[in-house]
């Protein structure tokens, strides 16, 4: 047990985002997969109150990157300085030509409730906590296979909703950007906290 768990770590300390991405295909079963893997996460009462759009479609890809550009323009015209100098390493901005170029987008949907057969409304618990950590299994599945993956959260996101025509009672939360890297896609130099930083133990 203790080898699996550190032959795991030790191939998660390997995971990177990257913006370059390669526009190779990637065959729909492998995202199917790793969303399948990402539905196995635990949620509030089980309720799994989450939903993931995967778009391979050019047109809606594009669609989405225009939209997206549009926000971000008004973000980095408008947000605190210190966030921007937090974002500057990381070399991003406005631009976003992953969202058409990658091959596959997963944008992850909340869904604030559900419906009981009766058409009835069905209360979700825990809706956000349960979403994020299947967003974790899915950004770890796409890893394990051998692809890579850049989250995506623009601001607004509301214009997701439109462009996907998702219901009411789901709410955008992330773009999962999937695909290979490009031949010479670049990685942020990052160094990770160690265990002794990001744990205690009592």
């Amino acid at each position: 047990m203790l080898d699996r768990a550190r032959r795991f770590a030790a191939e998660m300390q390997r995971r990177r985002t990257t913006r370059h991405f390669s526009e190779r295909a990637v065959p729909r079963e492998l995202i199917e997969r790793c969303i399948e893997t990402a539905g196995t996460a635990p949620s509030g009462a089980h309720m799994q109150p989450w939903h993931f759009v995967a778009i391979n479609d050019p047109e809606v890809k594009r669609a989405i990157r225009v939209a997206a550009e549009e926000s971000e323009e008004e973000f980095y015209k408008t947000a605190p300085v210190e966030w921007l100098s937090a974002l500057a390493p990381l070399g991003t901005d406005e631009r976003k030509p992953y969202l058409e170029h990658a091959p596959w987008l997963i944008v992850v949907f909340a869904q604030r409730y559900g419906h009981n057969p009766d058409g009835s409304r069905r209360t979700h618990y825990y809706v956000n906590e349960s979403v994020g950590i299947a967003c974790g299994f899915l950004i770890a599945a796409l890893h394990n296979a051998g692809l890579v993956a850049l989250t995506h959260t623009p601001s607004p996101m509301g214009f997701l909703s439109e462009v996907l025509e998702r219901p009411v009672n789901e709410k955008p939360v992330m773009v999962i950007v999937a695909g290979y890297p490009a031949p010479d896609a670049r990685v942020p130099d990052l160094e990770r906290k160690p265990v002794s930083e990001i744990a205690t133990f009592r």
